[in-house]
């Protein structure tokens, strides 16, 4: 935001003052839009817990004691709690979709080229993962606001050479439309609670006219690996650059990260971008079939603050329970997070999950699951 710091969280750069709106930030002021307040985020980043260097911890409004995710942890928390209607945030590993979770609101995670990006804080062109993975969008406390939001947010920017103008509707698809449940990703383990909210989600789009039914996309754990190691080998090559910016527990976490994947060369790299699109034909032929996928955001429940670096094995721990969130990263696929209820006093939800280019799908069905279940957010918070 113009005249307003990017600060990544860390002290280094709490002077970094942008020089022009973000294409999300000019658009929203256009529309009459008022910004209110810049919210927390960890180290650069690269954490899924809300806790920053320069701002330090951000607290869940369901429960003080539990996490709000991140990246976006500080937006969730404020929507949750009532403070606004409306965040942005972006998305390279769940960093819409794991607060969304972890706070009760909802999020969209548009697919890649539909809501534009550009800095005016250098590196203004980032690696290569992140402009094939990172995309930016909204999280409000309705699947609504964010259809609203989409409309405003959505379309070419000459800052964005690879923005797209795709409508925001696609062709009406065969009905009853198919949708794929995932109970139990593949991959690693899923705390029974959360099955069975996936599964009570599956009932109420049953009832609600869709064909649903359990089967699963291919490729989930390659596609886990490949989006992993292709973080490891790009980002980790700028780890002494983030030893100095970052505290030592968020490096710390990072670098756990960067083992836990391997550090590959520049001949594996390669090959992972073969692997990347050997997956997304899978997927593509799958979503031909199933034009919709619902599933755990999280396979497990919110963790107690500083979990995931309480160890050197937490990084694996971390990988497991958000292991359904990032496919969709590696292979540019929209996700809209809806909330689902309450299970042991905090939130549980599903992801909403459609080819390229079908956030009007996901849209859809996250309303269709919003009106049987309601909403549960504003709290007062604990």
């Amino acid at each position: 935001m113009a005249g307003q710091p990017t600060t990544n969280g860390v002290p280094a750069l709490a002077g970094a003052i942008a020089t022009l709106d973000h294409p999300m930030v000019e658009r929203l002021k256009a529309a009459g839009a008022i910004p209110i307040g810049r919210t927390n985020l960890p180290d650069m980043a690269l954490r899924v817990h809300t806790d920053s260097a320069l701002y330090g911890l951000c607290r869940n409004p369901w429960d003080s004691r539990v996490t709000t995710g991140g990246s976006s942890g500080g937006d969730a928390s404020a929507l949750a709690a009532g403070m606004t209607p409306l965040g942005l945030g972006n998305d390279i590993g769940g960093s819409l979709r794991n607060p969304a979770f972890c706070c009760g609101v909802a999020s969209l995670k548009p697919g890649l080229g539909r809501i534009p990006s550009a800095s005016s804080i250098e590196p203004q062109s980032g690696a290569l993962v992140g402009q094939m993975m990172a995309v930016q969008g909204p999280m409000t406390r309705s699947v609504g606001d964010l259809r609203l939001a989409l409309r405003i947010l959505a379309g070419p920017h000459p800052r964005d050479p690879w923005s797209f103008p795709a409508p925001l509707e696609g062709p009406p698809p065969a009905r009853p439309l198919k949708v794929a449940l995932v109970t139990n990703p593949a991959g690693g383990t899923t705390d029974a609670g959360i099955a069975a909210s996936v599964e009570k989600a599956g009932e109420e789009l049953t009832a609600a006219g869709y064909a649903v039914e359990r089967v699963a996309p291919p490729m989930v754990e390659e596609a886990i690996e490949t989006w992993g190691r292709w973080l490891a080998w790009e980002l980790g090559l700028q780890g002494e650059v983030f030893r100095q910016l970052m505290s030592a527990e968020a490096f710390g976490f990072w670098e756990g990260f960067v083992k836990h994947f391997g550090a590959p060369t520049y001949a594996d790299g390669v090959a992972l971008m073969v692997q990347r699109h050997e997956i997304a034909r899978a997927w593509s032929a799958f979503l031909a079939e199933y034009p919709i996928i619902v599933g755990p955001t999280w396979c497990q429940p919110q963790f107690a603050h500083g979990y995931d670096v309480e160890a050197p094995g937490r990084v694996a721990d971390i990988v497991n329970l958000m292991r359904f969130v990032t496919p969709m990263n590696l292979l540019g696929l929209p996700v809209v997070c809806v909330p689902t209820g309450v299970a042991n006093g905090l939130p549980v939800g599903v992801q909403v999950i459609g080819d390229r280019f079908r956030e009007d799908l996901c849209l859809e069905v996250g309303e269709a699951l919003e009106r049987r279940v309601g909403t549960i957010t504003p709290i007062d918070p604990r």
